[in-house]
């Protein structure tokens, strides 16, 4: 029991510090949760420089706005909810053409096995960071945040059917990335 409390006091000193823009508060936050926040932006950036841009930005909203973080939620949870918001904002701002409605893409086929389950996750990670903005976006929404097309559709200013296409396409480009990269490796052998 004392060590819960110690660490509830522990995180509440943190807050305290941080709310006070303190620099090494800063400093001890950005060092514990860059792994796990690196790693959301990489997921959504077309690069390892696009993913840092987004974490720096990401922190610097989490030091401006620590005064709204409540004390007994997830300190992690509502990191990784503004550093993903971030990033949906990084598209809506970043995003030159909007895709083709659902109706365009009834011909495609999401029938394939799974490609991804004998990848390891920098394959995957470049894989997903070889794929247009938009259906970057959506796949990570979708697949890896757990969002409904609804959710991403409001958050992203596009149409539920618009995700729907989007995520059929990204699930296509991944497929074809992965094909092409067997065939590599088969011929390598």
């Amino acid at each position: 029991m004392d060590f819960a409390l110690s660490l509830e006091r522990a995180e509440h000193d943190l807050v305290a510090a941080l709310s006070r823009q303190e620099r090494w508060a800063q400093q001890q936050l950005y060092e514990q949760y860059y792994g796990k926040m690196m790693g959301i932006c990489l997921r959504y950036a077309g690069s390892r420089d696009e993913a840092l841009d987004l974490l720096h930005e990401g922190f610097i909203k989490v030091f401006q706005n620590i005064g709204r973080y409540r004390p007994g939620t997830s300190l992690p949870a509502w990191i990784r909810t503004i550093i993903v918001n971030t990033c949906i904002d990084y598209y809506r701002k970043t995003i030159r053409r909007r895709t083709d409605d659902i109706t365009d893409a009834h011909y495609l086929s999401d029938d394939a096995p799974d490609v991804l389950s004998n990848l390891t996750e920098q394959e995957i990670l470049t894989a997903v960071q070889e794929l247009s903005p938009a259906y970057r976006a959506v796949f990570n929404l979708y697949v890896v945040e757990g969002y409904s097309h609804k959710e991403i559709g409001d958050a992203l200013q596009i149409t539920e059917s618009t995700s729907r296409s989007n995520l059929v396409k990204a699930r296509l480009k991944l497929q074809e990335f992965f094909a092409a990269r067997r065939m590599e490796f088969d011929k390598g052998e």
